[in-house]
């Protein structure tokens, strides 16, 4: 558990005061208790994670329960209004952002998505249902994804659009902006 959350404090900038981090604390807490042998020993352990769990829940609004399977260097950047259900995997090297829900498409099924590794997540995304997202995917933010996500793409827009992702300066045309080389083009003056 210590290892875990020193990697933990590292990804998250060792800032002890950032709010994500309170909240892989609570969580890393939650998955530790469910090794402890003494029966009477883990209910107490249990009782502590859930006024732990509830208090980071209202004080963060965060909501990662201990049921969630996560990899290294997950990163949650900001905090409020964040619900992850408790059926969703991520990968390593994953970030989320503020308003971001990763949850059931419908509660009669209880599946969520399953993230690869290296996944960023923008602000406000949603991401819903029995989908899988690949590995180095960007999802846009305010972005719905109900859809499968392939490795090496960008999931933007409300359904979401899966773009392949390419480099850094074609990315720029997705945007709406110019490349930087057409928008230092000289004029040709006239006589």
């Amino acid at each position: 558990m210590f290892d875990h959350i020193r990697a933990d404090y590292r990804a998250h900038g060792r800032d002890w005061g950032v709010q994500g981090f309170w909240v892989m604390l609570v969580y890393r807490l939650g998955r530790w208790r469910y090794g402890v042998r003494p029966v009477l020993l883990r209910k107490a352990f249990s009782l502590l994670y859930k006024v732990l769990y509830k208090f980071v829940q209202v004080i963060t609004g965060i909501e990662l329960p201990c049921e969630v399977q996560v990899g290294k260097n997950f990163v949650i950047d900001h905090f409020g209004g964040i619900v992850v259900s408790g059926y969703a995997r991520f990968g390593d090297n994953c970030r989320l952002r503020s308003g971001v829900v990763v949850g059931l498409a419908r509660v009669d099924e209880p599946c969520a998505p399953v993230f690869g590794d290296n996944v960023d997540i923008g602000t406000g995304a949603k991401l819903l249902g029995r989908i899988t997202i690949g590995d180095n995917v960007c999802i846009g933010a305010n972005s719905v994804v109900t859809h499968d996500v392939p490795s090496n793409s960008v999931a933007v827009g409300v359904p979401a659009r899966i773009v392949p992702r390419r480099a850094a300066a074609t990315l720029t045309n997705l945007a709406g902006l110019t490349p930087p080389t057409a928008a230092f083009e000289p004029v040709a003056e006239q006589v």
